[in-house]
């Protein structure tokens, strides 16, 4: 049985360099695949192409990747995969092509494009385009529109003998599953195969997320973070994977660390839609097989939309973040207090100016449990010091710039016993870049394949409908309850990890015996977690069964305060839900731990 091994380099723009040379010495790879773009990536990919015809695209992945290991990766006849070419896929092409005439390397480059929508803003206004969850109108002046493309293209052009492929937005998966396709063949209708590479490509897209990095149980990893092993998957024909590391490095592989992001960021588990097939996650099975060795199997696929998610930011205002160091007694009130009152001071300013009141502001006090619902956590006594943060939106610069001055204006004015606690000078001014999605069908989008200077073809699917509300959902255990429960915690019971999608945040929980399961779920119905998040919630809490994994999956709306860097929270993506959901309480039977 041939057996393709994929290791994961990139889970974000900014990821260490290092991880490449991990997996070239020590992988044995087939394929090296990397993620770099996020949504507010794509507007700052925007703005720098705005300002050269050079750059909007990854410069790390050339520059820091290729360019330093291109002898290696031809040495050893590894594929490169990477979105790295943002909104400037041919000064992507060119400044790759330009390092493989100096260094004397023939490589083949392939380009996936056609997701870039930019262009036809107008064309999208004039339609009617709403925005996919609020309805909202199109909004004027964006700085990116994107198609989330899927794999075919990717196996298009390895299939033409790309070496290396770039691509604009495509979903993150995709730059493995693309891979799969291309070595095993698999058609547009092999939906659980579809599933499967999908689900390899979903759990490495991350990095290090998945080999122990942001784990729960994190002193099972931390002796090995400074070498920590990225992640390889080693995929079969049957779409089944084993998901390892290499040799020899920190780190850990385990059903619990594959659970964790195996959850992550996919909202309803049994209906994650992606381009070329809508997956169901909630059977996987994961089976240890030896140390740092997980085979994965089970997941389900049906057949992908009709339509494509697109993503476009738009310039909505501008903010500025101010912290100060405040101690001494009374330290909570007097922050307090200060806050207030330099807001107050802005706002006489701003009714002269004729601005406006601010959007949005915040104020939170760190090290005063400032991320944690104050119905269930109070301030810590004895407290002597906070850290004073606020952040300010508002809808003109000059707004903006005048709360910069007068934070740092009224230092002389109000609360004693402070110090910086960060950058010295005024607070930076900075544009607001709000999401904006929305759907599209198939046949206004289309990717274009080009592998050295060639156009090359691709099968693609028209799509369907799909009606989640027919799925068949399995029953959570029901717990069984006496007169002498014990309440524990739930990290005693359980993992979990949290993450954002727009202003959605998810909350991954998996107990970690089977036999917990059921009081798991009995304390974290929908009701309870709305109110241990009542503080940062505005919608509502859905909640999802993964019986495969003994996990649920939490999707709470309105959650994020707009998500990215439209919110004024101190946490934008939802990542220390996970921890503040595992201090809840939860009722067990005696024994049941041991």
């Amino acid at each position: 049985m041939r057996k393709i091994r994929i290791g994961g380099a990139s889970g974000y723009w900014g990821d260490s360099a290092y991880a490449t040379k991990q997996l070239l010495e020590k992988g044995k790879l087939n394929y090296l695949v990397y993620d770099y773009l996020a949504e507010v990536t794509m507007s700052l990919l925007a703005n720098a192409r705005s300002k050269s015809d050079e750059l909007g695209y990854a410069t790390d992945f050339v520059q820091q990747i290729l360019k330093p290991n291109l002898k290696g990766i031809s040495e050893r006849g590894i594929k490169v995969v990477a979105n790295a070419g943002g909104v400037n896929l041919p000064a992507c092409q060119k400044a790759i092509q330009a390092i493989l005439d100096e260094q004397g390397i023939k490589l083949k480059v392939g380009v996936v494009s056609g997701d870039d929508l930019l262009s036809r803003a107008d064309e999208f206004k004039a339609a009617g385009v709403t925005e996919m969850t609020s309805g909202d109108a199109f909004p004027d002046k964006l700085a990116s529109i994107n198609a989330y493309l899927g794999a075919f293209p990717i196996a298009a052009a390895l299939d033409a003998g790309a070496d290396i492929v770039i691509t604009g937005r495509v979903v993150d998966s995709a730059t493995t599953l693309g891979v799969l396709i291309h070595e095993y063949k698999w058609p547009l209708d092999d939906y659980d195969k579809l599933s499967m590479g999908s689900l390899a490509g979903h759990l490495i897209e991350c990095g290090c997320q998945i080999t122990g990095g942001n784990f729960t149980d994190w002193r099972d990893t931390s002796d090995g973070w400074d070498d920590m092993g990225y992640p390889i998957v080693e995929c079969e024909e049957n779409g089944e994977f084993v998901v390892t590391k290499p040799d020899n490095t920190g780190g850990l592989v385990s059903p619990l660390t594959i659970s964790e992001q195996l959850i992550y960021e996919i909202g309803d588990p049994q209906a994650y839609f992606l381009p070329d097939v809508v997956c169901d996650f909630s059977a996987v099975i994961l089976d240890e097989e030896a140390p740092n060795r997980v085979r994965v199997a089970g997941s389900i696929g049906y057949p992908a939309t009709d339509k494509y998610k697109v993503s476009a930011t738009h310039m909505d205002g501008y903010r500025a973040t101010y912290t100060q160091l405040i101690n001494g007694f009374d330290v909570v009130e007097k922050t307090q207090i200060t806050a207030e009152n330099i807001l107050k001071r802005c706002r006489a300013h701003f009714d002269e100016l004729g601005y406006g009141d601010f959007r949005q502001t915040s104020i939170s006090q760190l090290g005063a449990s400032a991320l944690w619902n104050p119905r269930h956590f109070n301030v810590p006594d004895g407290l002597l010091e906070v850290v004073l943060r606020m952040a300010i939106h508002h809808d003109k610069h000059e707004a903006a710039a005048l709360f910069s001055r007068e934070v740092m204006g009224v230092i002389l004015n109000m609360t004693g016993g402070r110090c910086a606690a960060g950058a010295a000078g005024r607070p930076k001014v900075s544009p607001v870049i709000s999401l904006y999605s929305f759907l599209l069908h198939k046949t206004q989008a289309t990717a274009i394949v080009n592998v050295d200077g060639a156009d090359v073809s691709y099968p693609l699917s028209d799509g369907q409908a799909f009606d989640a509300s027919g799925i068949r959902r399995t029953d959570i255990p029901k717990a069984k309850f006496g007169s002498d429960m014990e309440q524990v915690q739930l990290i005693d019971l359980a993992v979990a990890r949290s993450g954002d999608k727009g202003d959605f945040a998810n909350i991954g929980v998996i107990a970690r015996r089977p036999e917990y399961m059921a009081y798991i779920a009995n304390a974290l119905t929908e009701p309870a977690i709305a109110d241990w998040f009542s503080h940062i919630l505005g919608g509502k809490v859905e909640r999802f069964y993964l019986p495969g994994i003994n996990g649920l999956n939490f999707l709470l709306y309105d959650a994020l305060g707009g998500g990215g860097v439209g919110s004024m929270n101190i946490d934008v993506q939802g990542k220390t839900y996970a921890q503040q959901v595992l201090m809840m309480p939860v009722d067990i039977p005696p024994g049941l731990l041991d």
